[in-house]
């Protein structure tokens, strides 16, 4: 009997860089797509009705990432641009930049929007305190990959 098992996958990788463009922290965290995620992929099959993804999120919620979330637990600051969002494969990667004074706080959530408010989450993580100071920068890379097994 043929069986074919769709699997996404999230992989987030953070660098937080001082004032003097030094590195002081990276991580490399697993994410969660959400239900609002799987359904707005099964939309993008269908036509182009909803928005490409096109924002990020940092928070300071440590609540668990659950499949029900809708949108990031507490944020901070505002949700920022995408700098690029590209493909490669069944890989989509999304960047965005957290410049000096944005996003800053004690940060332990971060999520993948398709709209500056409101609309539709895809991802959301939550993982130990990166403390971003006012006059640090932090740079979130995303790849979502899709498998087949």
């Amino acid at each position: 009997m043929l069986k074919d098992t769709l699997k996404l996958r999230g992989d987030v990788s953070i660098v937080l860089r001082g004032p003097d463009g030094k590195t002081k922290e990276k991580r490399e965290i697993k994410n969660l797509v959400v239900t609002t995620g799987l359904n707005f992929i099964a939309s993008r099959m269908k036509d182009t009705t909803k928005a490409v993804m096109s924002h990020m999120a940092v928070g300071s919620s440590n609540a668990a990432a659950q499949a029900s979330n809708t949108d990031i637990g507490s944020i901070l600051g505002s949700r920022e641009a995408l700098d690029s969002t590209t493909v490669s494969g069944s890989t989509i990667t999304f960047v965005a930049s957290f410049e000096a004074g944005e996003g800053t706080g004690s940060i332990v959530e971060a999520s993948l929007h398709n709209a500056s408010s409101g609309g539709d989450m895809l991802c959301r993580t939550v993982f130990p305190v990166i403390s971003k100071q006012t006059d640090d920068t932090m740079q979130i890379s995303w790849a979502v990959s899709l498998t087949a097994s």
